[in-house]
């Protein structure tokens, strides 16, 4: 059962200041906390809703919900008529252990479909005006993405459709139900495709974490002169974001008048591999790669930027070693700090005995 606190709750037309009102669905969630933190550094007054709170605090939202978006009579509470803009995330999803196995497909579209649906009827219901919808790089096509160093993500490219997992359809499905309410029923819609976003305070051991978590988890956790593993051959290519870049990209998108798709991502290619061994030589330690049999997903993917620049005059710059360094950085420290947690446990249980 879950808990829904109103209890924060205020009339903003009573304030002498005006504040924008915004709704974060996916609150508790890595995008999400940070995507909260940015709007109240713009003086937003946020809500934001979830099924959990965010993990590691990183959430300065103004109420915070704890509800389950599947529920339509949970969205029909949340979404109130006096929300300015929505920032749609929550979604059910992960890293390719969680989206590429097949286990897990009628669950990731059945849980995202449903939010969405939901999201949309309150919206139309509540007359509201702007709504931000997250979708993702899964949405191109297999067959422009078979050769890691020949491969096309441009916007345009995405049909004939041919995503290489469900989560993938989901989205590009989910696309096209924002687009249909926005031509039916006059509802400002923005839609950004995320590539590989990365960045601390993210979930990075639960089995639902991307690649740049997952390797950095494992270099951390590794001894000097120790082994780490790799699904597939490590030579299949990605990009990868930083979070403050990907949340810079949706509030431009949002203050523009360009509704999307459009790519938010890095165009700073690299293998899986060579990108093991970055996050090996920021660690400072000797460690070898073992390639194993796993999901890896396409064999390459990286944004094209040529759409954002045009609309946005804007495109993510920042190098990715700069990025991995703060998040190697973050992660080990979160496994220090679990490693010391455990001592004290371990001594205040030997003294009870």
């Amino acid at each position: 059962m879950f808990a829904i606190n109103f209890t924060n709750r205020f009339d903003l037309r009573k304030n002498k200041i005006q504040m924008k009102k915004a709704l974060v669905c996916g609150a508790g969630g890595f995008i999400g906390g940070h995507l909260v933190n940015r709007l109240k550094s713009e003086r937003y007054w946020v809500c934001g809703v979830d099924l959990k709170e965010n993990e590691y605090e990183n959430n300065g939202s103004d109420e915070f919900i704890i509800g389950d978006l599947r529920k339509p009579n949970i969205v029909a509470k949340v979404i109130t008529n006096d929300i300015d803009e929505i920032y749609q995330l929550a979604a059910d999803m992960g890293g390719a252990g969680f989206v590429f196995t097949g286990e897990n497909d009628a669950e990731i579209m059945h849980n995202s479909g449903m939010i969405n649906f939901n999201v949309l009827k309150e919206v139309r219901n509540k007359n509201i005006k702007k709504i931000f919808y997250s979708s993702s790089a899964c949405i191109y096509p297999e067959y422009n993405q078979l050769d890691p160093d020949n491969l096309k993500c441009s916007e345009d490219s995405a049909y004939p459709a041919a995503p290489d997992s469900e989560y993938g359809w989901e989205k590009l499905f989910s696309e096209r139900l924002y687009l249909t309410y926005q031509r039916n029923y006059n509802i400002q819609v923005r839609i950004a495709r995320f590539h590989n976003i990365f960045g601390s305070q993210g979930t990075w051991r639960d089995g639902r974490e991307k690649a740049p978590a997952a390797i950095c988890r494992k270099v951390a956790m590794a001894s000097n002169n120790g082994e780490i593993e790799i699904w597939g051959d490590g030579k299949q290519t990605r990009s990868f974001l930083i979070i403050d870049e990907c949340i810079e990209g949706i509030r431009k998108l949002m203050e523009s008048d360009f509704s999307g798709p459009v790519n938010i991502g890095s165009e700073e290619m690299i293998t899986i591999n060579d990108f093991a061994k970055m996050v090996i030589d920021i660690s400072g330690k000797n460690i070898r790669i073992k390639n194993i049999p796993g999901p890896t997903g396409v064999r390459g993917r990286n944004s094209d930027n040529k759409l954002i620049k045009q609309k946005l005059g804007w495109a993510p710059s920042q190098p990715l070693r700069t990025g991995i360094e703060q998040t190697y950085h973050w992660i080990a420290g979160q496994i220090a700090k679990e490693k010391e947690l455990d001592k004290s446990n371990f001594l205040v249980t030997s003294y009870r005995l």
